[in-house]
């Protein structure tokens, strides 16, 4: 007797697919981890008189041409490109390029740098707060557990006991949070018709012309002066900040996060991206000598307990066929 191969495909299928959502868990991982090392790297060489506008436009503007030939291959082979795509990438271009960026710094010239930094780091719950007002189905248990023990330990991990809040700088950074929740949004619409590859080009081009512009018209400060920076104890040359931030942390970090998210969704993406905060810990600590505290420690702890919950539950909703996960957030809407 001849032994059933029906279930054969269906094994395979779910094979492939949890393969699909490891690589997209993987991806987003290293992309916080790319994106942490932004700001200890940066950070001399704002303190040695460069603007933040100069300094965003040129590793911005970097990344995106190394990107450049995946948007180059996208706008070649279909056609009308632009003109069917052009609205999301510009979307992704001020939002999780030039709004999150500025917003966030803006908001942290007002009031410490842990209080801005928590109020941007409420993207994941914005997002699961979003869904529920937009769908009117109230997430799970596993959800609601899961970003409450994220949040206390993002609390614990940016430490603001005694920090004093400012009510301009608070908007500024919930600012910065709706702008990190476009970011995870528009990078789930990325697929064969948009390239992800493409889109992160087109956006942080667009973002680059955008903040140069405004820097060389004067509304925001631009000055770039030719110094030497401290970095890990080593003095170096302006320059090597702006090449390592761009060609490898803003490169990958774009890259890697448009092509995650995709992959495990835009609410799984969000909570894995609150692990920015724990790499960015420990860079500040490697090259700038600033220790975390005991805290921080426990803060981390709660942080990945929270997004393994977050992880659970969007494998215990996942159909069972092995299909992808089903939309979380509502769509786009095209040109």
């Amino acid at each position: 007797m001849t032994a059933p191969t029906a279930p054969i495909p269906v094994i395979a299928s779910t094979i492939a697919t949890g393969n699909h959502r490891a690589l997209g868990l993987g991806m987003a991982v290293i992309s916080a981890l790319a994106f942490s090392a932004s700001g200890p790297v940066m950070k001399p060489l704002f303190e040695a008189g460069w603007s933040l506008s100069a300094g965003l436009s040129v590793r911005m503007g970097l990344a995106g041409l190394i990107l450049a030939p995946a948007l180059v291959v996208a706008v070649t082979r279909q056609r009308h490109f632009l003109r069917r795509h052009g609205f999301l990438i510009a979307a992704f271009g001020l939002t999780a390029v030039t709004g999150c960026q500025l917003l966030f710094f803006a908001a942290m010239q007002r009031m410490p740098v842990a209080v801005a930094l928590l109020i941007q780091y409420l993207a994941p719950v914005i997002l699961v707060g979003f869904v529920w007002w937009s769908t009117r189905r109230a997430p799970s248990r596993l959800v609601m557990v899961g970003s409450g023990v994220a949040l206390v330990g993002l609390v614990l991990v940016v430490n603001i006991a005694g920090a004093q809040f400012d009510a301009l700088g608070t908007l500024m950074a919930l600012g910065a949070a709706v702008c990190m929740c476009a970011y995870f949004v528009i990078s789930e619409k990325a697929g064969p018709d948009l390239p992800p590859l493409a889109l992160a080009s087109g956006g942080l081009l667009f973002g680059a012309v955008s903040i140069l512009f405004l820097g060389v018209s004067g509304v925001l400060p631009f000055h770039a002066p030719a110094v030497s920076v401290e970095l890990a104890g080593v003095t170096v040359a302006w320059f090597v900040p702006l090449v390592i931030v761009a060609c490898i942390s803003t490169t990958l970090g774009y890259a890697l996060g448009v092509c995650a998210v995709p992959r495990i969704g835009s609410r799984v993406a969000s909570f894995v991206g609150l692990s920015e905060v724990l790499f960015a810990l420990g860079f500040a600590w490697l090259l700038l000598g600033e220790a975390p505290a005991p805290v921080q420690f426990v803060g981390g702890g709660l942080i990945l307990l929270g997004v393994v919950l977050v992880r659970l539950d969007a494998d215990a909703t996942r159909p069972t066929g092995g299909g992808p996960e089903s939309p979380t957030l509502p769509a786009v809407p095209a040109p």
